[in-house]
């Protein structure tokens, strides 16, 4: 890793009394604290997980931080992703960080990248950066990020979390380091495995395994302590218990030379996906507004969900209660003389859902992007 002239990132009067107590650390002291000046960080995702990260790397004194998302803040939000205040919601979410992050220490620099990252822009923004934490939430995302700091030889401080649990590690550290195909070769399917927006997350959880992010990345730098490089941290917040899994690297593995578009590459191929018939949002909403009576609409999330928020006219049917047969035959005869359209929160339980009813002869259309579109495109 590449750091400034110590001489080009001295201490001020001021930096000097803001990180005295790291500074007081023997394995600090004030060469570390003239690293971590010096030193960049990029956070890709700004959300639960960044939340901590963000702000506890600016109080340490990283002196270059970037953060690359292309999302807004949403109320739903705010019960985890603590960096936004309610004040920000509906503007980008670098800009609302960027402003609490100085907020909270003025003598940072800070990038923003207002932008989804891909497989065209990845190399040139994360090129500039020391240090790379993975702090998104879906895997198209991750392997990006891990191919691009392999082919780029970063550091890669990752996590991920669900529900009540979470984990993290670190990818590339050295040469003989494991990466994120050491641990899941190729990507799951896109529907696979639900989101955050999907199954739920314990508010709490984001923040404590972002905290281990920035820990990671403040040991990496400063260079003290035994790392995450090769060991898997996995936390239980019911049982509240951390377990350790080795990792390791797999020389038989292709060696990693250029970026996939991921988007483009139908990871939900041995799913059968691709032969699910859809509908856009507009094109549901113009069909609704028609003649609603040809058409049943069925909504798959949960009912507290649907209590939050729901489209006018849905049938709430849980997807719980298709998995297990229970409403079935309900659908059937409630479609037997209507299209049947399907649809959850973004599009992964209604894939899921109408992967069943053929199962049992019903035919049904996948509603893409779910009521998260329905609301991106301000309908009631």
């Amino acid at each position: 890793m590449h750091f400034k002239d110590k001489k080009s990132s001295s201490l001020s009067s001021a930096e000097l009394e803001r990180y005295s107590r790291n500074m007081l650390l023997p394995e600090i002291g004030r060469d570390g604290q003239e690293k971590l000046k010096s030193s960049s960080v990029l956070c890709i995702g700004c959300g639960g997980l960044a939340s901590p990260l963000l702000m506890y790397l600016a109080a340490a004194g990283i002196g270059n931080i970037g953060i690359v998302d292309s999302d807004l803040v949403e109320t739903s939000n705010l019960q985890r992703q603590v960096i936004h205040g309610t004040e920000w919601i509906k503007r980008p979410k670098v800009e609302s960080a960027k402003s609490r992050i100085l907020a909270i220490n003025p003598h940072v620099n800070v990038k923003t990248f207002n932008m989804m990252l891909t497989h065209e822009n990845a190399l040139g923004i994360i090129r500039p950066f020391d240090l790379i934490c993975d702090c998104t939430d879906n895997f198209q995302s991750k392997f990006l990020i891990n191919d691009a700091t392999v082919i780029l030889n970063k550091p890669n401080i990752y996590a991920a979390v669900s529900k009540f649990e979470g984990h993290s590690t670190i990818f590339n550290l050295h040469k003989d380091s494991p990466n994120l195909r050491d641990l899941i070769p190729e990507p799951p399917p896109e529907n696979l495995l639900p989101t955050c927006s999907d199954a739920g997350v314990m508010g709490i959880l984001p923040g404590l395994i972002g905290l281990i992010q920035a820990t990671e990345v403040i040991k990496i730098i400063t260079k003290i302590g035994q790392t995450l490089d090769g060991r898997l941290l996995v936390f239980d917040g019911l049982k509240m218990r951390f377990k350790e899994l080795r990792l390791e690297k797999n020389i038989d593995q292709d060696p990693i030379t250029e970026l996939i578009n991921y988007k483009k590459t139908n990871v939900n191929e041995n799913f059968e996906s691709s032969s699910i018939e859809s509908i856009s949002v507009k094109d549901l909403k113009n069909l609704l507004n028609k003649e609603c009576q040809k058409y049943l609409l069925v909504d798959v999330r949960t009912q507290l969900e649907s209590d939050i928020e729901s489209i006018e006219n849905s049938i709430l049917i849980p997807l719980k209660n298709i998995e297990n047969g229970q409403d079935i035959e309900k659908i059937r005869k409630m479609s037997s003389n209507k299209k049947l359209y399907i649809h959850c929160k973004s599009g992964s339980r209604s894939t899921k859902a109408i992967k069943i009813l053929n199962r049992h002869g019903i035919d049904a259309i996948n509603v893409k992007g779910g009521i998260d579109e329905w609301k991106k495109e301000g309908f009631k």
